[in-house]
């Protein structure tokens, strides 16, 4: 039988998703939680990869177990589980259900602080003393619906068969000193958020134009397009079937 998770993080102290070598990941205290409540090992399989230190306000993952789960499920994960992630629901699937192939959207914010806040260090990327124009950004923004190829804003280093994404939606809004960037798509590329995010600030700060950034989009490089902003300030916030 095939159940899925739906669950959330705090990426600060993984280094991303995915199993990894020598390094501590959401997907490895997960299966170790699981196979210590069955007694036996248990893998599971996500809706997709964050990086280190990115967070997930929504995620699902799904695994296969031979008998029903207990009722108690949550709470037995949840009292194993470091307090960064928290199960929030398991339910049964059909079993050809898939968390990562059968996703239709992905959904992310990325939020910035205008100012100081301490208490927002670990979850938002602080500018002190530039005022980006919001609504360049935004203008510039809606132009990554035009386009199906992301390359500039992937990491050049990755293992990938098509850059294209279908983007659905992307917009800033402000709130007081909070701004936060939000974008919908079918997939995503490694690092394609955050620097897009990057490039937009540039766009923002008027270090370039919003025709640069229509030739950064085109000219497939991602050496052409903006910093990669940090990690700590993105979140995945829904995954839709």
């Amino acid at each position: 039988m095939r159940y899925f998770i739906e669950l959330s993080y705090n990426g600060k102290n993984y280094h991303g998703w995915q199993i990894q070598p020598d390094a501590i990941s959401v997907q490895e205290k997960i299966n170790n939680a699981l196979s210590t409540v069955y007694q036996k090992d248990i893998q599971i399989v996500g809706a997709g990869r964050t990086d280190t230190g990115v967070h997930a306000s929504q995620m699902f993952a799904h695994f296969d177990i031979d008998k029903l789960i207990d009722d108690n499920l949550e709470f037995k994960l949840n009292s194993i589980l470091p307090n960064d992630i928290f199960i929030k629901a398991i339910f049964l699937v059909d079993d050809e259900k898939h968390a990562r192939f059968d996703a239709l959207s992905r959904s992310y914010e990325y939020k910035i602080w205008l100012g100081r806040n301490p208490f927002l260090l670990d979850f938002s990327w602080q500018i002190h003393s530039q005022k980006p124009n919001v609504t360049l950004m935004n203008e510039a923004a809606k132009l990554l619906l035009d386009y199906e190829d992301f390359e500039s804003f992937s990491k050049v280093k990755t293992n990938v068969h098509t850059f294209n994404c279908n983007v659905t939606e992307a917009f800033w809004v402000q709130k007081d000193n909070q701004l936060t960037f939000h974008i919908s798509a079918n997939r995503f590329l490694r690092n394609m958020v955050r620097a897009i995010v990057g490039t937009l600030l540039d766009v923002g700060l008027e270090k370039i134009s919003i025709s640069d950034f229509k030739k950064i989009i085109e000219s497939k490089n991602r050496s052409n397009a903006g910093l990669s902003v940090p990690a700590k300030g993105l979140f995945l916030t829904q995954i839709k079937y």
